[in-house]
């Protein structure tokens, strides 16, 4: 029989820094730079002190990877970060940031497919000689 008061939940599970590595394919050494550096904030301890990371800091790593991903430098991350950490304030800054970092992604697209065309032209261009097709003269 219960007093009437509900039964203490079972804290949320957390993660080690190998399960996070894994899950994440970051390196343990990458993971504690990510928290030297400012990217992530401290994680929890053990009373052994061994990291133990929350659902929530996989999530914020994860983002972190996309910015990483799509060419956001280290110094960007941090200050991005040291904006987030500001919570709602910062709002308009994170956005303007994102808006900018996206602008940044769509003109390296942009050049990215220009360059994926021309080396399918020069792959055609390949492809025509060895099927004994005539080909123009090729300078490179």
């Amino acid at each position: 029989m219960t007093s009437g008061h509900p039964l203490p939940r079972d804290p949320e599970p957390t993660l080690t820094i190998a399960e996070v590595a894994e899950r994440t394919g970051l390196s343990h050494d990458t993971l504690r730079y990510y928290e030297k550096a400012g990217l992530i904030e401290r994680v929890g301890r053990t009373t052994g002190n061994q990291r133990r990371y929350e659902a929530a800091d996989l999530v914020w790593l994860e983002f972190l990877l996309r910015l990483r991903e799509t060419g956001m430098p280290i110094a960007g991350m941090q200050r991005y970060a040291r904006l987030r950490a500001q919570g709602d304030a910062s709002v308009a800054d994170r956005l303007a940031m994102l808006r900018e970092h996206r602008a940044e992604l769509t003109d390296r697209i942009r050049a990215l497919r220009r360059n994926a065309r021309a080396l399918d032209a020069k792959i055609d261009h390949y492809e025509r000689l060895l099927d004994g097709q005539p080909g123009t003269e090729d300078p490179t």
